[in-house]
């Protein structure tokens, strides 16, 4: 199979693209680097150009690859009528409310099941699909860190194939060992649109009551009730949170309204989960440099993902995801990253983990935040239980999600 690779520079690309290589497929790389990911008529044009280059030589190409959804890409497609695969990981993603996502050549996998669910509702049955994300199992093992058949593996990876730099950094790296950490983003910077907002205070205080009951129960969307933000709140949340309305994408700007909210909810557990969890453990993030302190928790800095961030899941002894409030349903790149890194993963609920994964046996699920503390305490307290729930998480991630077996039934050709 040979593929056309689109690298916007997104952080998992080289993962997947060395996946495609070890199924023995040819990958060539259109990079482009413009500040919102899209395509300018030059990036387009190289495209045409590319894939013209393809048909006169070896052998066209099979299809465009990409992580997200771009309708320039779509369009070119479409034009060319080659297949277009893409994989969406970020959520919400609103190029997906585009009239190309109907394109015939599109093949778009959602990892968000109820976001499947709203697009083919929307009429893209024949072109949105439902699977969860991937990792790079072969790059775990190869990297030491796979704790389940840690003999096995490292019997079958020569020595030249390992990432010794990984491995050594995994032997002496007690700087990443702490009771809970946390990897992710805070989102308490410019893209906070609703605290950019001057809302008048009733419209104020009734959202913050709104807020603290959606942080009460974890996997549930109360946000998204017309009970809870009915019509005639929400023409007035338009009139008072400021957006970039292009016209582009057919987007209901309500949702873009309650995804703001959701977010706005995403930043005060957050920031009130590890709070708590830094009273009483000791608790690290690794987030931006600029975020916001929190007392009693230290900053790490950012940890980048092909490297430091694998070393941070299998060194600390608590690894917390606290789902992002705009996935309603699937599950988080970041669930699988830190299980496929053997660590022990505490996470808020949503329904696809609960599906997919066992609680108490791959990882650890909690309803509510103070669940999440509660379990945080006993599970630093059983060394054992969580070494072996870490060990069952891994092996789980590894049997059915990775690119290897994923990634031929995302670009099965129809």
């Amino acid at each position: 199979m040979r593929i056309l690779y689109y690298d916007w520079d997104e952080f998992n690309g080289e993962d997947c693209r060395d996946a495609m290589r070890r199924l023995g497929w040819q990958v060539d790389v259109l990079q482009v680097r413009l500040s919102d990911g899209g395509m300018d008529v030059h990036a387009c044009e190289r495209m045409r150009e590319m894939v013209k280059r393809a048909e006169e030589g070896a052998g066209s190409y099979d299809a465009v690859f990409s992580f997200d959804f771009f309708t320039e890409v779509s369009e070119v497609c479409q034009e060319l009528n080659l297949k277009y695969v893409a994989w969406v990981f970020d959520c919400p993603h609103y190029p997906l409310y585009s009239k190309a996502l109907g394109n015939s050549v599109n093949r778009v996998h959602i990892f968000d099941r109820a976001l499947y669910e709203e697009l083919v509702g929307k009429g893209f049955g024949q072109t949105v699909f439902h699977t969860p994300l991937a990792v790079n199992a072969d790059r775990m093992r190869e990297a030491g860190f796979c704790y389940g058949d840690r003999n096995e593996v490292n019997d079958a990876v020569t020595e030249d194939n390992r990432d010794r730099g990984a491995r050594a950094d995994l032997k002496s790296g007690e700087q990443y060992v702490h009771d809970v950490s946390f990897v992710g983003n805070l989102y308490d910077n410019e893209f906070n649109f609703y605290d950019q907002a001057d809302f008048p205070k009733e419209i104020r205080e009734y959202l913050d009551e709104v807020f603290k009951a959606q942080q009460k129960i974890f996997g549930a969307d109360i946000i998204g009730d017309k009970r809870v933000i009915p019509d005639d709140l929400m023409e007035q949340l338009h009139q008072w949170i400021n957006f970039e309305n292009t016209g582009k994408f057919n987007i209901d700007y309500d949702k873009v309204i309650l995804d703001i909210l959701r977010k706005k909810v995403t930043i005060l557990e957050r920031r009130k989960i590890l709070e708590e969890m830094g009273k009483s453990f000791d608790t690290v993030i690794y987030t931006t440099p600029d975020a916001r302190d929190i007392p009693g928790v230290r900053n790490m800095g950012f940890a980048d993902y092909m490297h430091t961030m694998p070393q941070v899941f299998n060194r600390n002894r608590i690894n917390v995801n606290i789902t992002m409030r705009c996935i309603t349903s699937g599950i988080p790149l970041r669930v699988l990253d830190v299980l496929a890194a053997g660590g022990f993963l505490l996470t808020s609920y949503t329904p696809e983990i609960a599906e997919y994964f066992t609680d108490g046996a791959d990882l650890i699920i909690a309803r509510t935040p103070e669940e999440m503390i509660e379990k945080a305490a006993y599970y630093l307290e059983h060394e054992d239980e969580r070494k072996e729930i870490a060990v069952n998480g891994q092996r789980k991630v590894f049997e059915e999600f990775s690119y290897g077996k994923l990634l031929p039934d995302i670009l099965r050709i129809f």
